[in-house]
């Protein structure tokens, strides 16, 4: 069954998420599932009603110091597969036990359906909830790419491309038919600059230089760069210097 709430029931709600999750580096933003379904191909469809409240949740340049650096000091992580994912799969665990009287069914970034297309587009999702601006192709007037795929990618007023957007948490037995959309602040002015940023991500990322858009508040430290820009079978020693495995439990 479906309980539609009012708004100082959502209100309660979202800032229950927050008082958890900000303290660990990141953002909460909602969004109804219709808002999400209208602009997607019925193949990516959340199978919900269209009033269901969601959040979609993002990891601030903070995060890695924050929640991962404290993860990897409580944990022994030489055989996770990667310890980021792992790190926020914890913590939603341990916020999705602490809302013990609510259905809450939580899809991370990196999830598959059977046919291998992804289960969620935080892309998509972050543009919806008015958390951040998916920048796609059809924005860009004078295409200059021909026949070239292009990835769109979203840019956030205070962290440029600073961000990462890790799953959403979806509450099944809420509606929230009053929840009034938000746009994303829509942060490059210009066609050029879509173009450049849509050319930097696809072409260049790895000089970082897309991420650097717009004026940013915050962004990875050089440690946190680093860890990033080398491959993840090679990132253990990394790790091991980040932390003192003398602390690691032994298990």
């Amino acid at each position: 069954y479906c309980i539609m709430v009012e708004s100082t029931v959502f209100q309660h709600l979202e800032t229950t998420l927050q008082e958890f999750l900000m303290p660990l580096g990141f953002e909460v933003w909602p969004f109804k599932v219709g808002w999400y379904n209208a602009v997607l191909h019925s193949t990516f469809y959340l199978p919900y009603p269209e009033d269901t409240l969601a959040f979609i949740v993002l990891s601030a340049p903070q995060m890695f110091e924050k929640a991962f650096k404290p993860f990897l000091q409580k944990k022994l992580f030489k055989n996770v597969k990667d310890p980021i994912d792992e790190c926020v799969s914890h913590y939603f665990t341990v916020l999705k036990q602490n809302l013990k009287d609510l259905n809450v069914d939580i899809i991370y970034d990196h999830e598959l359906q059977p046919n291998r297309k992804p289960k969620v587009l935080v892309q998509t999702a972050a543009h919806v909830a008015g958390a951040a601006y998916y920048y796609q192709r059809k924005d860009v007037k004078n295409d200059p790419w021909g026949e070239k795929k292009i990835y769109g990618v979203c840019i956030h007023p205070r962290y440029g491309g600073w961000f990462a957007m890790r799953g959403v948490l979806i509450f099944p037995d809420i509606l929230v038919p009053s929840l009034e959309q938000k746009d994303p602040v829509d942060c490059l002015s210009s066609d050029n600059k879509i173009i450049q940023v849509l050319e930097n991500f696809n072409f260049h990322w790895q000089d970082w230089t897309y991420r650097d858009i717009v004026d940013v508040e915050e962004r990875y430290s050089e440690e946190q760069k680093k860890y990033f820009s080398t491959p993840p079978k090679e990132r253990l020693p990394l790790l091991e210097q980040m932390v003192d495995l003398k602390e690691c439990p032994s298990y």
